[in-house]
């Protein structure tokens, strides 16, 4: 029997803070968020936001710590508040009476960000012509739009439903679930410098999301710190972007999609190479890369987790892998 697993990630903005949560909430991982609860309150923190959207569901004794931890915040006049409950905790509340005490009003979760936080929505593409920022670029019917961390959040099931019809009945889909689409999209968008761009025409066909590591004082954290490592290595580049997720609907110009998000969101966040990690064994997936423009630079071993992934590396048009 596999036990569940709970990923929790915090975010501070002054005295108040964000605490996303990405898994279930039992038995075996009820104390690691006690414990986060508990830090929170240590460091003097004011408000907790917690955020639910990624979690699946809550047995009664994660229940008991989210009150315990209200309670324990009432005393040194703080708050906890919960959002984006699924159905199951919903209904968990309602059914303890504990709805009041602990659920928010649907608000936006997000703290205040800073302007380096969000995607710039300025610069100009390469041959794009000037514009105003935040216009959308227009290009045979397809608009290219950066798409704030609140929006992001608006529209994640409708991301999520096109990262799913991408590879639907394809070889790729072994390797791209929906709900693993929903926790990475959830995560990353607390990265800081965190940028999403969406194409579309009278719908979504396309989206591509990252954020950028570098000397500039990200990668920090340990796995960022050995991925560096090993592009520098292989680029002489100590700064790129890590594009998370890049989809294009099969379409007629699918190729070309995929290779205007990729440029853009690049140029946007002023870096000259993306990154790409995929499963070893996603051939198709390191195909449909390799058809965008992606150069596969095979696997890269000491990165933190239980499979060591396929690199493949992306200059921005013009420029060599390795500029020294």
């Amino acid at each position: 029997m596999a036990l569940s697993r709970l990923d929790i990630h915090r975010r501070n903005r002054g005295e108040r803070t964000l605490v996303t949560l990405a898994g279930d909430i039992g038995p075996a991982t009820t104390p690691l968020l006690r414990a986060a609860l508990e830090r929170c309150l240590l460091d003097g923190v004011t408000v907790i936001d917690i955020d639910l959207t990624t979690v699946g569901s809550c047995d009664a004794r994660g229940l008991d710590v989210l009150l315990s931890a209200s309670r324990r915040a009432g005393r040194v006049h703080a708050c906890l508040r919960l959002h984006h409950p699924c159905a199951q905790i919903t209904q968990l509340l309602a059914a303890t009476g504990s709805t009041s005490l602990l659920l928010a009003a649907p608000v936006s979760l997000v703290p205040p960000t800073v302007p380096g936080d969000l995607m710039r929505t300025g610069t100009r593409a390469p041959g794009d012509p000037a514009r105003r920022p935040g216009q959308p670029v227009l290009k045979d019917g397809i608009r290219l739009r950066p798409l704030t961390r609140w929006q992001a959040e608006d529209m994640r099931e409708d991301l999520a439903d096109l990262a799913a019809e991408s590879v639907a009945g394809t070889p790729c889909e072994a390797y791209h679930d929906r709900g693993d689409f929903l926790h990475r999209l959830a995560v990353m968008a607390h990265r800081p410098g965190f940028a999403l761009l969406v194409a579309e025409t009278t719908v979504l066909v396309g989206c591509s999301f990252g954020f950028p590591v570098g000397p500039d004082g990200s990668g920090r954290r340990r796995f960022d710190g050995t991925l560096q490592e090993s592009i520098q290595r292989l680029t002489s580049r100590a700064r790129f972007v890590v594009l998370t997720q890049v989809v294009a609907y099969p379409h007629a110009q699918h190729r070309d999609i995929a290779r205007r998000l990729q440029q853009r969101l690049l140029t946007d966040l002023h870096s000259s190479l993306g990154v790409a990690l995929l499963h070893p064994a996603d051939h198709a997936g390191q195909a449909a890369f390799s058809s965008w423009g992606w150069q596969n630079m095979g696997e890269v071993v000491g990165l933190p987790g239980l499979v060591t992934p396929c690199v493949l590396i992306l200059p921005l048009e013009g420029l060599s892998p390795a500029r020294r």
